[in-house]
């Protein structure tokens, strides 16, 4: 078990060299591979509680029950033109551990493509050859036996697993009904099992690794595979409960340095200092409006929150970036309620299949489900999501128009971005005693400074600040040049759209009937065009007063979806993944669990009847259906905002 947090006066007569602001994942893992020098003194400062004992976090089958709990920032987006004027729920973690406290656990790699677009931005050694070795440090992989790879396609490449690191991963021990007919189906529509997505391609259907400690059949996360493992160290600290209002700058003659940083803690407000660094570990939300509540940022943001304008970097909070999807977690049906745009039909199953919702409106299933799960660790209670599919957009679209869009995109507004100019290099602070890793495994040396960790990377990712005055970050035109290129050479095999078959209603939009079972379609677009930001609201006016913007002001979180230059692209490519979504679970042999479609309401003849499979549609019925106004209408966030405090 670990040490109790820090209290207050403890933790405030403490000598730190270095202070992590953000006890989530990038926070937890920063603070802890510091602590393993004994030089080094550490405080983590969380505003949400230790817990470690939460089985809405803890148990696998209860995933994201805590959303919109004491456990939720219970962010929203503020209405989006392009999603019809829908202002959009963001969860965010507030508790230690962070949002990896509230997710899916879905463990994932993305393709070697995209590490080497981050290096290619500039950021040498972020590519995918110096990422792996990083990649597998913090895994700790149980493998699958042949029993189960032959039952459940649970494959797996020795090479690219860690087996000795903190976080447990393992395919889970059991898997709703639907896994058993994914693979079969997609290998039906062309789509190949990829038996080693962790090696460099996540292109095919898959069977997903979860984030689970094997044994116990619990999720393994920062909190528990990092802190709870160290917190008996004398110099790492945690006070938890603490809300960080500012970062304390001092002026010097190079320019500004990090001295410490003013927080709230139990209605009171108190300053801790370190002789060294200030690491902002608080996210793609609250990282930026950290910033600029200490003064960085754009001056026009800053003053109209009442906030003195200390170093000028218009890139702060801009460059968001989200997947999207055609679904959200339904709040009220199957749980409770990222930059990816996400999508979900609904579908009506057999309803002798069992699902994680039943449970949720049968006391004595739900009973009988913790029972099995106390006593065996077994049962629905261990269900994770599993079956996935990447797809590039040619594999239900001609590859020749979608070259075609990527050139007319090209020859548009979005091409005058970038002529900018990519030589531009990020400065660092003027300080000469900053200093700054060259690998993401480097900890720094006590210096004083101010850092930062970003979603956008590795949990152990530093960047580099501020902008030179009125500078746009060249990673906006190199990024907007690397998604032209993937549009205008699209046999690249990346994974444009995912595909996610889970069973249970996860859509914030469809209200499950009593009796009933449903599954759910997931799809999300992978590399949006459309970016956004997150800003301090504005509160430095006559009617307030000339109130200054604090930490508990809700960032104003504007993700501009489905906007800007290849906006247009962003809706069209999902419309037709949702065409190809809409075919796959009208494919045998998944279709055989299939009565209609619910979500949206059927316009065609459905897969079966009262359980009974029929046809088919033809091709050209199913092109007749157009989903644009409905992903208008359905689109929400994936939860992976990205981007903000961009490299």
């Amino acid at each position: 078990m670990a040490s109790p947090p820090t209290d207050i006066d403890h933790f405030l007569s403490a000598e730190f060299t270095h202070l992590v602001i953000g006890g989530g994942t990038a926070g937890l893992v920063v603070a802890t591979r510091l602590a393993e020098r004994e030089d080094i003194v550490v405080g983590i400062l969380e505003a949400g509680l230790p817990a470690y004992d939460e089985p809405g976090i803890n148990v696998p089958g209860r995933f994201c029950e805590t959303l919109g709990t004491e456990y939720d920032w219970q962010f929203a987006t503020v209405p989006q033109p392009g999603f019809n004027g829908r202002a959009l729920p963001w969860p965010r973690g507030k508790v230690l551990g962070g949002s990896a406290a509230l997710n899916i656990m879905t463990w994932n790699r993305a393709c070697k493509e995209d590490y080497d677009a981050w290096e290619e931005l500039g950021n040498e050694g972020w590519g995918w050859e110096g990422m792996l070795p990083f990649l597998k440090k913090c895994e700790r992989f149980q493998e699958s036996d042949s029993e189960h790879q032959l039952l459940h396609q649970s494959h797996f490449d020795r090479e690219y697993h860690g087996t000795d690191g903190p976080i447990h991963t393992t395919y889970p021990s059991q898997f709703g009904t639907s896994h058993q007919y994914w693979h079969k189906t997609l290998n039906k529509l062309g789509v190949e099992t990829n038996r080693s997505h962790f090696s460099g391609s996540n292109v095919g259907a898959w069977t997903t690794v979860t984030s689970v400690e094997p044994n116990r059949r619990e999720r393994s996360y920062s909190t528990n595979a990092y802190y709870q493992q160290n917190a008996h160290k004398s110099n790492l600290k945690l006070l938890s409960g603490a809300t960080v209002q500012e970062v304390l700058l001092d002026p010097s003659e190079d320019g500004w340095v990090a001295k410490g940083v003013r927080l709230t803690y139990q209605g009171k407000e108190h300053s801790v200092y370190t002789k060294g660094e200030v690491i902002i570990c608080a996210g793609s939300v609250q990282s930026p409006q950290l910033l600029e509540l200490s003064g960085i940022g754009n001056p026009e943001v800053l003053e109209a929150a009442g906030i003195d304008v200390k170093i000028d970097n218009p890139a702060v909070g801009e460059n968001l970036q989200d997947h999207m999807s055609k679904t959200d977690l339904n709040p009220s049906t199957m749980l409770s309620s990222n930059h990816l745009k996400v999508t979900c039909t609904v579908w009506e199953i057999d309803p002798s299949i069992p699902t994680i919702e039943s449970l949720r409106s049968d006391p004595v299933a739900a009973a009988a489900a913790d029972l099995e799960y106390a006593t065996s660790r077994t049962g629905l209670r261990t269900c994770l999501p599993a079956s996935v599919a990447y797809l590039p957009f040619s594999h239900f679209l001609n590859p020749d128009d979608i070259a075609e869009t990527g050139r007319s995109l090209a020859c548009s507004s979005l091409a005058e971005s970038m002529t900018l100019s990519s030589s531009s290099t990020l400065s660092r602070p003027s300080s000469p005693q900053s200093s700054y890793p060259s690998s993401p495994s480097t900890p720094s040396s006590p210096a004083s400074s101010i850092s930062y960790t970003s979603t956008a990377a590795s949990p152990a990712t530093k960047s580099q600040m501020p902008l030179p005055h009125n500078t746009k970050p060249p990673e906006t035109a190199t990024r907007t040049s690397i998604c032209l290129r993937r549009l205008t050479h699209p046999r690249q095999n990346l994974g444009q759209i995912e595909y996610n078959f889970d069973l249970s209603n996860y859509s914030p939009y469809f209200v499950s009937e009593p009796g009933k079972r449903y599954a759910t379609m997931l799809m999300m677009l992978q590399y949006p065009f459309s970016t956004g930001s997150i800003h301090l609201p504005p509160t430095n006016n006559t009617t307030t007063n000339n109130k200054r913007a604090t930490a508990d002001d809700k960032p104003l979180i504007h993700p501009r979806y489905f906007l800007g230059p290849g906006g247009e692209n962003d809706l069209e490519m999902m419309s037709a993944g949702q065409r190809f979504a809409d075919k796959i679970v009208r494919t045998a042999p998944l279709s055989e669990i299939i009565v209609k479609r619910a979500w949206p309401p059927e316009r065609r003849p459905s897969p079966s009847t009262q359980g009974t499979p029929s046809s088919t549609p033809s091709s050209a019925q199913e092109e007749e259906e157009d989903f644009t106004s409905w992903i208008r209408s359905n689109t929400t966030t994936d939860w992976h905002p990205i981007g903000t405090c961009s490299m």
